[in-house]
């Protein structure tokens, strides 16, 4: 053996090729799992730990795992309903968001004026966070579930404004000059020329959006709410014990689960839409 043959000492590239095409895929993310379970699972093994570990989240909210769609009356219910509660009301504001910031966007995006008037409102309204529109939005509809949707609302806006502004100016002036000789309508423009060209960058706004509306109404449900995955979280807190911090650990878990497949559902009727076009 030579140096310019050297020793392989990494495994994956000698466990991979042995592996299918899903095997490749599953591979990396399920050992690196494993390896991130077992550094937790070893840090818990300390008898002053004050949280448990998997196998203790397992045993503690095992009846959650195998019937989250228990309904005890009130709001003692499975997660299962508490995750399609939320999602009732992501999907009210998150929808409001997408119809209001596409259509400003596009309007800010063709109008100079507008865009140098909105835009320090814009800038200075995206950066405040989704908990401080709580107070004033309970203030003003004087309800839980209004008050949620419209801070789900005015936090997904934002980047679906900019990201379609942004796809809106970024038309080639070729395009908008062969248009004005065409002399196209408002619209054939809008079905040939604008949705076309801007896609990719109203899909890219409303995957940011559809994250940040989820993680809007987890914290708005963990303060003031009378169901869904943040209430329960906050409710297992105020309950306390072992018990509690495993409900808590599991609903978390829920979360990240819920967020990715929205997310990745997102992008792929992104994907669909713009293959098509």
């Amino acid at each position: 053996m030579t140096i310019d043959s050297p020793i392989r000492s990494d495994t994956s590239a000698q466990i991979l090729p042995r592996l299918g095409k899903q095997g490749k895929l599953l591979f990396p993310p399920l050992l690196c799992t494993g390896a991130v379970l077992l550094i937790w699972q070893l840090l818990c093994l300390s008898p002053e730990s004050l949280m448990p570990g998997p196998i203790q989240v397992v045993q503690q909210t095992w009846n959650y795992i195998i019937n989250p769609f228990f309904d005890n009356g009130g709001t003692d219910k499975g997660l299962g309903w508490q995750i399609l509660i939320s999602l009732q009301r992501v999907a009210v504001g998150y929808g409001i968001a997408a119809v209001v910031g596409i259509a400003a966007g596009v309007v800010i995006g063709m109008s100079t004026f507008m865009r140098r008037g909105f835009d320090p409102l814009i800038q200075i309204l995206r950066t405040v966070p989704p908990l401080a529109w709580l107070p004033i939005s309970l203030g003003a509809f004087q309800d839980n579930n209004p008050a949620a949707i419209f801070v789900i609302f005015i936090t997904a806006v934002w980047p679906i404004v900019i990201n379609t502004a942004m796809g809106v100016q970024q038309i080639p002036k070729d395009y908008n000059n062969v248009a004005k000789v065409l002399r196209l309508s408002k619209l054939e423009y809008v079905l040939n020329i604008l949705v076309p060209s801007t896609v990719p960058y109203v899909f890219s706004g409303l995957r940011i959006g559809i994250g940040l509306a989820w993680l809007a109404i987890v914290a708005a449900e963990m303060l003031k709410s009378d169901g869904g995955i943040g209430f329960f979280i906050w409710d297992a807190y105020n309950s306390g014990g072992d018990s509690g911090n495993g409900q808590i650990i599991l609903a978390i878990i829920y979360v990240g689960v819920v967020g990715l497949l929205l997310d990745k559902l997102v992008g792929f009727v992104g994907s669909l839409i713009v293959s098509e076009k």
